[in-house]
């Protein structure tokens, strides 16, 4: 993805509060050499935003007739409004070794022989992985094939394939789950027994 950005050579809170004002975001480029104050246009980073690759994946930045490969490392909102700000970019090159969350896309759930055959359902423990890798091979999603699924299977990471150059960071947990299938749940009916009404009693005649 690819957005413009332009100098910034005010700083401090008053010209951020004023660039805001003007429908501007202030933010600052940082890494492979000086940090760059830098504004964005809300509107634009605000849509782009709202797209997972933007947030998953290496950005190009056009900042003075430069395009530069960034990273988007993080951004502030405002509490209440639909707003942005703040944002912070990292410049990265084929050398940059990354951390970042990426998010997980599970395919052919449907097909799976446990909720096919069995009627179970597949449950997403995790929707996210972190990853360290080099900038030029992190993947703007991983693909989590559920498709081989079946009744009381658990898959766990070591399951899972993610290609040469990504390592998945557990910090310390041992072959996390990352889906597992849960068989469906019998409902039992309670049949609410019947009241049997007693004969009436015959009332005797008067002698």
């Amino acid at each position: 993805m690819k957005f413009t950005a332009f100098e910034r050579s005010l700083q401090g809170t008053g010209a951020s509060r004023r660039l805001r004002l003007v429908g501007k975001v202030p933010g600052i480029v940082y890494g492979a050499g000086e940090a760059t104050t830098i504004e964005v246009d809300h509107n634009a980073l605000y849509h782009a935003m709202r797209k997972e690759a933007f947030h998953s994946s290496i950005l190009e930045m056009e900042l003075a007739g430069n395009v530069q490969k960034v990273l988007l490392r993080d951004y502030q909102l405002h509490p209440y409004k639909q707003q942005v700000l703040h944002v912070d970019f990292q410049r990265v090159d084929a050398t940059t070794r990354i951390h970042k969350k990426i998010p997980l896309h599970f395919i052919n759930e449907a097909d799976a022989p446990a909720v096919k055959i069995d009627k179970c359902t597949i449950t997403h423990v995790v929707s996210e992985l972190e990853v360290e890798c080099l900038a030029e091979q992190l993947p703007e999603h991983l693909t989590i094939d559920l498709g081989a699924m079946v009744k009381g299977q658990t898959l766990h990471l070591d399951d899972v394939d993610f290609g040469a150059g990504i390592k998945v960071l557990t910090h310390g947990r041992k072959n996390p789950a990352i889906a597992t299938v849960v068989e469906p749940v019998a409902e039992e009916v309670i049949v609410a027994p019947v009241a049997t009404a007693e004969p009436a009693k015959g009332k005797k005649g008067k002698k």
